[in-house]
């Protein structure tokens, strides 16, 4: 049966009102929903390639291309580059230095880091940070990519199996309370609304209590970290007083680290205990 337009006409407007009033709630809804922007130097896991220089123990072209061999087959990794004469090998590419380290163990032969980033380009290219226990263990190495951009990697045991801990990088290198007197997360800005540039995000500890970290973060110079500290936190949220903390010290860029044997006590590069 068909019906008279004119008289649906009243009905066909009150339906459309009512799609309209709750396309309206809807929309002010998805407004009301969508979280705070907040203008904060944003931390990535992201592949973002490096110089990474080695001491390999090699002593024939036969190692120097069994080395070559192995690292050049990894994805990720863009060039190779072995000195025979010095035991130097240099990697660029985007792969953290533990998956670089496994890669050269798995040749048979002893490897040692010695330097990352350029100090061509900056004066402190490269930094890291070592936690000695007696519970936490770890090393976090920072190193500058650009004047932009600065590559974060970071290895830890010892932490509570299946947890997540806030960390972050603190105004203060002062460890005469442990982490509780380091001060606040380091920032360069006064802006108390802005998420503060040394906030490193949390760390994932697995059912073995390690957690491992690889990414990179803008706006951080390393230049401006050397004597300030690392906190790993309890919490996630980081409301904690911190419960381990290290200073960051400078460390070698690449060709500046050649040196086999300490002055000190006498222990070749070999002898010494790798922390990577």
């Amino acid at each position: 049966m068909l019906t008279n337009p004119s008289t649906l006409a009243p009905q066909i407007s009150r339906v459309n009102q009512t799609f309209s009033n709750r396309r309206t709630l809807v929309e002010r809804s998805q407004v009301f929903l969508k979280p705070p922007v907040r203008n904060r130097p944003p931390i990535h896991r992201m592949a973002v390639s490096i110089q990474t220089e080695f001491m390999v123990e090699m002593s024939c072209e036969g190692c120097v291309k069994s080395v070559k061999s192995k690292l050049q087959a990894i994805e990720g990794v863009k060039s190779v580059d072995v000195d025979l004469n010095n035991q130097v090998v240099k990697v660029f590419g985007s792969l953290p230095v533990k998956t670089l380290t496994e890669a050269l163990a798995q040749t048979g032969r002893n490897a040692r880091l010695i330097g990352q980033g350029n100090p061509e380009d900056f004066l402190v290219s490269a930094a890291v940070a070592e936690f000695k226990g007696p519970h936490i263990f770890g090393v976090v190495r920072l190193a500058q990519v650009n004047m932009e951009l600065a590559r974060i990697e970071a290895n830890f045991t010892g932490l509570s199996p299946g947890s997540r801990h806030g960390w972050s990088i603190n105004q203060y290198g002062d460890l005469t309370r442990g982490a509780a007197s380091t001060g606040g997360i380091y920032s360069k800005t006064a802006d108390t609304g802005k998420e503060a540039l040394g906030d490193l995000g949390t760390l994932d500890a697995n059912e073995k209590g390690e957690a491992f970290y690889s990414g990179v973060k803008e706006k951080l110079r390393i230049g401006d970290l050397i004597g300030r500290a690392i906190v790993v936190y309890e919490r996630e949220d980081k409301s904690d007083g911190g419960m381990k903390a290290a200073v960051i010290a400078r460390s070698a860029g690449v060709g500046e680290n050649y040196k086999k044997l300490c002055t000190c006590d006498g222990t070749t590069i070999w002898e010494a205990h790798s922390n990577l």
